[in-house]
């Protein structure tokens, strides 16, 4: 497991032909197991590559109100894909987003994908 990057972007264009996809930053910011936070629409998501997938949540760690999760360790905790915030280490799951210490609290996930190149992230 590594500590995420803080590197931060902004979306750029929506296709409004494709489902409302937004170019993020170039698939090539987005290594494995480190996070990178972008503001889309006033959004601030958290975007990770884990094992081969990508995945987007809310940035924001509900428990602190602070934009810390781009910056958690990743990794596979109880057989589930997780980041760990870096500030009181609750684990997220980043398909569900559910919390695993409190499952009543959970962040937003998006769907997310690569194309041509880049991260796209269907907006919120």
């Amino acid at each position: 497991m590594q500590v995420a990057n803080s590197e931060e972007t902004n979306a750029e264009q929506t296709n409004p032909q494709e489902g409302g996809w937004k170019a993020v930053c170039d698939a090539e910011v987005v290594v494995d197991n480190l996070g990178v936070r972008a503001l889309v629409d006033g959004a601030q998501i958290a975007i990770f590559r884990v094992q081969n997938q990508l995945f987007a949540i809310d940035a924001i760690d509900p428990f602190t109100k602070a934009a810390v999760l781009s910056r958690g360790i990743v990794g596979d905790l109880k057989g589930q894909i997780v980041v760990a915030s870096p500030l009181y280490k609750q684990h997220f799951n980043l398909q569900t987003g559910v919390c695993l210490e409190d499952e009543s609290v959970a962040v937003k996930t998006y769907p997310v994908r690569e194309n041509n190149g880049k991260i796209e992230l269907q907006a919120p």
